[in-house]
């Protein structure tokens, strides 16, 4: 029977029963066998044995093949046994990405699954919108190269031509030794040692007569070099230039110093490690996650080690009690003991067993490299039902997030990609016409400017504008959607079951205008600043909306998307916990990278970092790398796909014709002021009080409610909005202004009048 050279020899010896008719299960499962000394018989580890083996071959004898004491060859095995093995592989990663086994034999354990996957027709970096950044990334390497090269150009001169000189004095060496025969004189030497007179005669005549009718050959050839010398004089300079240079390459070439080239390389490519089951092994005994030489803790495999993309994959199957856990925290020592980076290391949990994990190891640091442009500077109409295209994770697989029910966190230090990351979100929402977007900026940078051309409503930082007070436009879009996102329920369970399955929004009512209930993003970045805008009264209202809609606007098909660089720590009392609420009701999360541990769990949510999900670990090189959590059963770390001014500014054009061709193009986009679709008094005139202003006489209250939302008072009188009030409990009072006691509402009636609504309501 055919012996495979890795697999464990179960043929009997004379201290071991013939177990060749067990199964590796049964085999395993009969401790009597395995422990019972006495016999002479025991279980051998497939990588120690196979280790064994290799330092020796026959275990049945010693170095000197002579047996061994107790006729097992332990002693020699234990001297002989080489180092771990490592396999430095020089040539191109392969294209072909079907998992090869590379070490373990295919009926010691289950063969993996080929990976299908097709190359796609045309290059990523060949298409319409990545062409001009390939151009770019070609010419500069190109012009690097140049450079490099017209630097050392007189170094490269000086050493050709060193070269050259000892090639010729090389090459007349060689002739001179090929016409004296010296290849001769060791078996002239040979004979003497002999004392061998006729066989030393006979070579002497032999040697004679070869240089004799070399000596011919010389003499013509130094002949003919002569000649060609005096010709070669009497051509002309431009001749003369050529001859040379066509002869001064190959004297060099042949004067070089073996294994030194005469012109580097001017980018050096990356070599890559090529696993095998000996260092793994290596990687997870150093790591404390098993140990060689105790039972029950050996680390196996559950398939064979395979290639997948620029890396390699196996599934690991950790001892019985370890768990993925135990992986995951121990992955940076593992991936020292892979002595790799520690972004090139990725474990994934095995669905069939808990202590089961796949490991990929990635040829080179997967995160160093960008992702590329994004797919929407195509500039085509997108679907917000679909998922949007975020980037690639390690693995250069593609990373898409359905925004739809979802409300969306991204948190990280400043200038690490945050707004641009939230901002390829909303990019993706302005390419489909149905959506209506509600932009606010409370840092008032450039980011978001250019969403003036498709935003329902806008405004950028606190300073007022002629567009009229940010922040009062600000509040007023929250307690607008809030209202609408409480009539959308009403409507919802309203509808047919024909029309409404479920009582869920549906694509077909988001769409059709006569419902009037479009899907809805609301962007807000640096949404901490909203919580602290110094007004104690304004920054409890601000809360308890933005808590309120966190919860309860998704499932009405309002997405969220949040941007913060200070995930903790704001405000005081009731507004930090509203904030902190307001932080953990996010369902999904992006961390890009972040300044401690303690600031990425709070932005990817508590136990994340128990987990192994550490933004603060992102090297500062990683710019628009950042951790995904929520999205889906996986965790991936995305290399997001890059957006700038340039390119956000081609797309919102793009997004707005695609609105205006649509007829959705509304509030701020279109020129109008925002159009109050609710109508609510008390929110209403809370509005109208200004900063320090503690009471309003009811006149002054009418003026300007008249003054700003005309839709529903103008010609509202100081009787009507007292009767108004009073009825939904705000006392009239008296109140001072310019020395005179008129009748009004104080502000914190109206605030208290809302309260109690509220908590009526639920």
């Amino acid at each position: 029977m055919t012996h495979h050279p890795y697999e464990p020899d179960d043929r009997p010896t004379e201290h071991a029963p013939d177990r060749s008719d067990l199964t590796a299960a049964e085999r395993t499962d009969r401790p009597d066998d395995s422990t019972d000394d006495s016999e002479g018989g025991r279980v051998v580890p497939l990588d120690a044995h196979r280790r064994a083996r290799q330092a020796d071959p026959d275990p049945g004898t010693g170095p000197t093949g002579e047996p061994t004491e107790n006729g097992t060859g332990t002693t020699a095995r234990r001297s002989a046994a080489r180092d771990t093995s490592y396999e430095i592989d020089l040539d191109p990663s392969p294209a072909d990405t079907t998992p090869i086994p590379v070490d373990l034999p295919d009926s010691a354990v289950p063969t993996a699954a080929p990976v299908e996957g097709r190359r796609p027709i045309i290059p990523t970096g060949l298409h319409k919108a990545n062409l001009p950044a390939t151009a770019r990334q070609t010419a500069g390497r190109w012009a690097h190269t140049a450079a490099f090269h017209a630097v050392r150009a007189p170094w490269y001169g000086g050493q050709v031509l060193t070269f050259a000189i000892r090639g010729a004095f090389r090459l007349i060496n060689r002739q001179l030794r090929w016409w004296w025969v010296n290849e001769q004189y060791a078996l002239l030497q040979q004979a003497a040692s002999d004392n061998d007179p006729s066989m030393w005669l006979k070579l002497h005549r032999e040697g004679k007569a070869t240089r004799r009718w070399r000596g011919v050959v010389l003499f013509f050839q130094a002949i003919t070099l002569t000649v060609a010398i005096v010709v070669a004089a009497h051509l002309d300079a431009l001749w003369q230039t050529a001859i040379v240079a066509a002869l001064v390459p190959v004297l060099a070439r042949y004067g070089r110093p073996a294994g030194r080239s005469i012109i580097p390389a001017a980018v050096v490519t990356r070599r890559y490690r090529k696993l095998n089951s000996d260092i793994v092994l290596r990687a997870y005994y150093a790591a404390g996650l098993g140990h060689p030489d105790r039972a029950n803790m050996q680390i196996e495999f559950g398939t064979g080690m395979a290639r997948e993309g620029d890396g390699s994959k196996v599934l690991v199957n950790l001892p019985y009690g370890k768990t993925f856990a135990d992986a995951v925290n121990a992955r940076e020592k593992i991936a020292s003991g892979l002595d790799v980076a520690l972004a090139q290391v990725t474990l994934s949990r095995d669905p069939q067993s808990h202590r089961s994990h796949w490991l990929w190891v990635a040829d080179a640091d997967p995160l160093a490299t960008p992702a590329g442009r994004t797919p929407l500077l195509a500039c085509k109409e997108t679907d917000i039902w679909q998922p949007a295209p975020l980037g690639v994770d390690e693995r250069g697989r593609v990373v898409a997030l359905l925004m739809l029910w979802a409300s969306i966190l991204v948190g990280a230090q400043p200038r690490q990609g945050k707004s641009f990351t939230a901002r390829l979100l909303a990019l993706y929402a302005a390419l489909d016409p149905y959506v209506r977007l509600d932009v606010f900026d409370g840092k008032g940078s450039p980011d978001w400017r250019k969403f003036a051309l498709v935003a329902h409503s806008c405004s950028f930082g606190f300073t007022l504008t002629r567009d009229g007070d940010p922040l009062e436009t600000f509040v007023q879009m929250l307690r607008d959607l809030k209202a609408d996102v409480q009539a959308r329920y009403q409507k919802l369970s309203e509808l047919p079951v024909d029309v409404c399955p479920e009582g869920k929004l549906t694509r077909e009512i988001a769409r059709d205008p006569r419902y009037g209930m479009p899907v809805r993003l609301v962007v807000i970045d640096e949404c901490q600043e909203y919580f602290d805008t110094g007004d104690k009264e304004l920054n409890k209202e601000i809360a308890s909306l933005m808590v309120f809609l966190v919860k309860v606007a998704p499932a009405a098909g309002v997405i969220l998307v949040d941007a913060t660089q200070k995930p903790g720590g704001v405000g005081t009392g009731d507004v930090a916990t509203a904030f902190t609420s307001f932080r953990d009701n996010h369902q999904v999360r992006v961390a890009l990278r972040t300044g401690s541990w303690q600031v990425s769990d709070l932005v990817l949510g508590s136990g994340a970092y128990s987990e192994g999900f550490d933004s603060s670990a992102l090297l500062p090189s990683y710019k628009g790398v950042g951790i995904l959590r929520g999205a889906g059963d996986d965790t991936p770390t995305v290399r997001f796909y890059l957006a700038d001014a340039e390119d956000a500014e081609k797309i919102l054009h793009a997004a707005r014709k695609l609105r205006e061709r649509a007829g959705t193009l509304s509030g701020f986009a279109a020129g109008q002021a925002a159009v109050r679709e609710v109508r609510d008094v008390l929110a209403d005139a809370l509005t109208v009080f200004q900063s320090g202003e503690t009471g309003l006489p009811w006149a002054v209250i009418a003026t300007r409610l008249a003054e700003r939302i005309p839709e529903h008072y103008a010609d509202l009188t100081p009787e009507a909005i007292s009767a108004q009030l009073r009825a939904l409990g705000v006392p009239s009072v008296d109140i001072k202004r310019d020395g005179k006691a008129l009748k009004g509402a104080k502000k914190a009636a109206v605030t208290a009048a809302i309260a109690r609504r509220e908590a009526t309501t639920g």
